[in-house]
C-alpha cells in the first residue's frame, strides 16, 4: 500500500483535487460547456481515487486492530471475520495496484471497442455478439455507462460488426489489452451434424479523441453516405435514410452509425468513431519504427490472443499471460477482471 501511494503521489493528487475544486467554483465556469466538462470529470475522477485510497488505509488500520481483538480473546469467529476482511482487502489492494500500471498517454481515457466477426461463417458472427455482450455485461457490472453506436447484424444469427462506447475513466486503458483475435471452439448449434467448429472474432479497441487531440478531418477528405437503418433478418427499424457511413478518403478507414434516431446525431457518432481512428492511425505511424523492432507483443488487430472452448472440455484461456479459467459461461457473462489484471500486468513487463 505504501508503494502504491508513493507512485500514485497521494500529496499532489490532494493538491490537484484543491486547484480543481476551485476552478469548479468559479462562476464562469460553464461559459465554455467543453472546458467545464473536462474540468468536472477530471475532478470527480480524482476524487474517486483519493476516497478509495484513504478508505483502504482505515480498512488497513481497522484490520490490525481486529487480528489483535481476535488474538487477545482467543475469539474464532472474530479470527474467521478478520481473515475474510484480509482477504478482501488484499485483492482491493491488488485492483488498486493494476490501477497505479495504467501510466499511458491515453490510458484515462473512455473507450471504444469494435467487435467483427471473422473466420467461421454463422458461428463467428454469434462469437462476435456473445464477445459484445460480454463486455456490456462487464461494464454494467461495474455501473459504467455504455452507447452503442453502430451494429451490423448477420443475416442468420448474431453480427457482422458492432462499434460501442464504454464511458468511464481508465476505460481504454483497462481494455485495451483485449485487443487481437479471439477464438471459440465448440459443437456448433447451427450444424444439424453436430460436429465442432472454430469460429474467430477481431476486437479493436481505442481510446475516445478529446478536444485537445486537435485531430482535424476537413470536409474535402470525407465521402458521406447516407442509407435506411436495418434490424436483425433485414426488417426496416427506420422508415428514412438516417443511418451514416463516412468514408476517410487520404486512409480508406470507413466507419459507419445507425443507432440513433437522426442523420445528424448519427453523422456526429460516425464523426466520433472516425477521430479516434485516426488518432490510433496516426499513432501507428508515428511508431512504426518501434514496433517493427520490438514488436506489440501480440496487441495489433489480427493477432491471436485468447482461446475459448466449450467443448470437448471447459476452458478459457489467454495465449500472452497463460492464465485461464475452467468456466467459460462465466467469462462469457462478463466475468473478465483476473484476464484484464493479467493482460495489464504481462503487458507492463513487456515495456520493460
Amino acid at each position: 500500500m505504501e508503494s502504491i501511494e508513493a507512485v500514485l503521489d497521494l500529496g499532489r493528487m490532494k493538491a490537484e483535487v484543491a486547484s480543481l475544486e476551485e476552478q469548479a467554483a468559479a462562476p464562469t465556469l460553464w461559459d465554455d460547456p467543453d472546458s467545464a466538462q473536462l474540468v468536472t470529470s477530471k475532478l470527480s475522477l480524482l476524487q474517486g481515487q483519493v476516497t478509495k485510497i484513504e478508505e483502504l488505509h482505515g480498512r488497513i488500520d481497522d484490520l490490525e486492530v481486529l487480528f489483535e481483538l481476535a488474538e487477545a480473546e482467543d475469539d474464532a469467529d472474530t479470527r474467521r471475520e478478520a481473515e475474510a476482511e484480509l482477504t478482501s482487502v488484499r485483492r482491493a489492494v491488488d485492483e488498486l495496484e493494476v490501477r497505479t500500471l495504467l501510466s499511458g498517454e491515453y490510458d484515462q481515457r473512455e473507450a471504444m471497442i469494435s467487435i467483427r466477426a471473422e473466420a467461421g461463417g454463422v458461428d463467428a458472427a454469434d462469437f462476435a455478439e456473445q464477445l459484445q455482450r460480454m463486455y456490456l455485461r462487464w461494464a454494467e457490472r461495474r455501473g459504467y455507462a455504455t452507447e452503442i453506436l453502430d451494429t451490423s447484424y448477420a443475416e442468420e444469427a448474431g453480427i457482422k460488426s458492432t462499434t460501442f462506447a464504454v464511458k468511464a475513466p481508465y476505460a481504454y486503458g483497462t481494455l485495451s489489452v483485449e485487443q487481437g483475435t479471439h477464438r471459440m471452439v465448440r459443437i456448433s448449434p447451427f450444424d444439424n451434424q453436430g460436429r465442432r467448429q472454430t469460429s474467430f472474432a477481431g476486437v479493436e479497441v481505442l481510446p475516445v479523441v478529446e478536444q485537445t487531440d486537435h485531430i482535424d478531418v476537413p470536409e474535402n477528405d470525407i465521402r458521406v453516405d447516407v442509407f435506411r437503418s436495418s434490424g436483425p433478418g433485414g426488417q426496416s427499424v427506420n422508415t428514412t435514410d438516417s443511418a451514416v457511413r463516412i468514408t476517410h478518403l487520404p486512409t480508406g478507414i470507413v466507419v459507419s452509425c445507425q443507432n440513433e434516431k437522426s442523420q445528424i446525431q448519427n453523422r456526429a457518432a460516425a464523426m466520433r468513431v472516425l477521430q479516434s481512428r485516426l488518432l490510433a492511425h496516426q499513432r501507428a505511424q508515428e511508431q512504426a519504427k518501434m514496433d517493427a523492432l520490438k514488436g506489440d507483443g501480440g496487441n495489433s488487430w489480427g493477432n491471436q490472443m485468447r482461446s475459448y472452448v466449450l467443448q470437448p472440455y471447459q476452458m478459457v484461456k489467454d495465449l500472452r499471460t497463460d492464465h485461464e479459467v475452467g468456466n467459460p459461461q462465466g467469462v462469457l457473462d462478463g466475468d473478465i477482471d483476473d484476464f484484464l489484471d493479467a493482460g495489464i500486468r504481462w503487458r507492463k513487463q513487456q515495456d520493460r
